[in-house]
C-alpha cells in the first residue's frame, strides 16, 4: 500500500470514528409517558443529533436518583421532586454528598391521578386502608398526601406502604394489595378498563405542576454539552413528531407496541390526554415555572425536615433547552 493511500485510508477511518453517535445511559419508568422517546428513536432524531440513546427501566426512585448521582447513569427521566428532594438531602436513598443534579428540560405535567382499589368507589372508602407510593419522601407521594387532604382524608386514616415504580404499584392495585395509588397515563386508563374508579385528577385540582423532567449532574453537563444539546433538541422534535395529526396512527402503535395490556382503543384515549391542548407533552419543553413552584410548596409542606423552599432555579438550568430550541 502507498503512503498516500494509507494516509487516505487512515483519514476515512478518523472521519468514520468522528462520526459515531455518542452514548447517553438514560434511565426512565416504564410506561407510555416515553412516548417522546419512542418516536424521537423511531424516526432518528437522536442518531441525526449525534447522539445514541441506551434506556435502562427503573424499578423505583430510589435505584433512579442513585444511579444518577453515582455517574451510572447520564439522564434520568424523573420527577421534578426528585431532582428537589435530592439536592435537600431529603431524598431515602443514600447519595454522595453534594450530587449537582438539575433539571435541564420539561416533558409534562406528570398526567396523575389517584386510581381506586378493588371496591373503592370514593376518597372515604380509603379510610382505614393501605396505600401504595413509590417512596415515602419523593416522587408523587405528596401529591397523594394533598389530594387526599383535599378531598377530606386525614393522614392517620390510611397507612402508606413504599411499592416501587408505577408498574408495580399498578400491579399491586390490580391485586387488590392497596386501595389506592398515583398512577400516570395510561395507567389510569388501564386500570379504569377494569373497573377500578379514578378518584381524583391531580391538574383538575391542584393546577399547574411540573411532573417529568430531563435530569443530569451539572458537572456531566459541562463535560457534554454538545451530547445534551443534541439529546433535547431529539426529544423536542419527537414531541413535534407526536403533534402532527398526519403522525397519529404511528403514534397509536408505539402505545401498543411498548406499554403491556395496551389495545388501540386505549391508545387513542391515551392520546387525547397525552396530546391534548391542556393536559398534554410541554410542546417547548419548557420548565414551566408555575409548575415548579407548586412542587416546592408541597415539599415546604410535607418533606422532614421542614424547610421553606421557594426557589425553583436553584434545582432549574435552561441553558442546554435554550441553546436547542434556538435556530
Amino acid at each position: 500500500m502507498t503512503r498516500g493511500l494509507a494516509a487516505a485510508c487512515v483519514m476515512v477511518l478518523s472521519s468514520a470514528a468522528m462520526a459515531q453517535p455518542q452514548a447517553l445511559n438514560v434511565i426512565v419508568f416504564p410506561g407510555g409517558f416515553n412516548l417522546p422517546t419512542w418516536a424521537a428513536e423511531r424516526q432518528g432524531f437522536f442518531q441525526s443529533n449525534g447522539v445514541r440513546v441506551v434506556l435502562t427501566l427503573t424499578p423505583s426512585s430510589t435505584f433512579q436518583m442513585q444511579g444518577l448521582a453515582e455517574g451510572r447513569f447520564d439522564i434520568a427521566m424523573t420527577a421534578f421532586d426528585n431532582v428537589v428532594a435530592y439536592q435537600e438531602g431529603q431524598g431515602e436513598a443514600k447519595i454522595p454528598d453534594n450530587p449537582d443534579m438539575f433539571a435541564f428540560m420539561g416533558s409534562d405535567n406528570g398526567f396523575l391521578s389517584v386510581m381506586g382499589g378493588k371496591g373503592v368507589q370514593r376518597f372515604a372508602d380509603l379510610k382505614g386502608k393501605k396505600l401504595s407510593v413509590d417512596a415515602l419522601t419523593t416522587g408523587f407521594a405528596f401529591v397523594l398526601r394533598e389530594l387526599l387532604a383535599k378531598n377530606g382524608i386525614a393522614e392517620s386514616e390510611v397507612t402508606f406502604e413504599r411499592a416501587g415504580g408505577v408498574v408495580e404499584r399498578f400491579q399491586e392495585l390490580m391485586k387488590g394489595t392497596h386501595a389506592a395509588t398515583v398512577v400516570l397515563t395510561p395507567f389510569d386508563l388501564l386500570a379504569q378498563a377494569k373497573g377500578h374508579v379514578q378518584l381524583a385528577r391531580a391538574d383538575e385540582q391542584l393546577g399547574a405542576y411540573l411532573g417529568i423532567v430531563g435530569a443530569a449532574r451539572r458537572s456531566w453537563a459541562r463535560q457534554n454539552e454538545k451530547a445534551l444539546v443534541g439529546f433535547i433538541r431529539a426529544y423536542h422534535a419527537g414531541v413535534a413528531f407526536l403533534y402532527d395529526p398526519a403522525n397519529r396512527e404511528i403514534a397509536e402503535a408505539l402505545l401498543v407496541a411498548n406499554v403491556r395490556a395496551m389495545t388501540p382503543a386505549l391508545a387513542k384515549q391515551s392520546l387525547g390526554i397525552m396530546l391534548g391542548e391542556k393536559t398534554g407533552f410541554y410542546r417547548d419543553v419548557r420548565l414551566d415555572g408555575q409548575g415548579a413552584q407548586s412542587v416546592l410548596a408541597l415539599r415546604s409542606k410535607y418533606a422532614e425536615p421542614r424547610r421553606n423552599l421557594s426557589d425553583p432555579g436553584k434545582y432549574i438550568d435552561s441553558t442546554y433547552r435554550d441553546k436547542a430550541l434556538a435556530k
